[in-house]
């Protein structure tokens, strides 16, 4: 099959097209807003010239005072129990959670999964308790 794309004259052979980008060219969008536009030659680029993805949505949120990822520490005023646990916001179905203690600092960090699946994760040092406060689409199919 490839010996007979060789043989082709260079008109006849068939044209190569990215099927992802074709139907949104002729639709006549805009490219997504978490492109940049970039820096103008001769320029260096700023932040915002520059950043793309999520680190652009992040320059944008600081930009207009909004922290979109949530990266304060959490006000530990009380300790977690099963009755009262500590519920973590969350738009997906499982957050990595930080526990020092209480009071904090109490012990060295131990990273837990808090997941949408069980109800309560409790800290294996000091007994904490927490849950997720989950706020996402139960529906979406997240590829990690």
């Amino acid at each position: 099959m490839f010996s007979a794309l060789r043989t082709l004259p260079l008109r006849a052979r068939p044209i190569a097209r990215t099927f992802a980008t074709t139907p949104r060219v002729f639709a006549g969008h805009k490219a997504p807003a978490l492109l940049g536009e970039g820096a103008k030659p001769g320029e260096v680029p700023t932040d915002e010239n520059q950043a793309t993805g999520l680190e652009r949505l992040e320059v944008l949120g600081r930009m207009e005072g909004v922290d979109v990822f949530g990266m304060n520490p959490l006000e530990m005023t009380r300790m977690g129990t099963l009755q009262d646990p500590i519920k973590i916001y969350s738009l997906a179905p499982e957050r990595q959670v930080g526990c020092t203690g209480y009071p904090a600092d109490s012990h060295d960090t131990l990273w837990l999964t808090v997941t949408h699946s069980r109800k309560n994760h409790r800290c294996p040092e000091c007994g904490c308790v927490y849950t997720l406060d989950f706020h996402g689409d139960p529906h979406a199919h997240e590829h990690h």
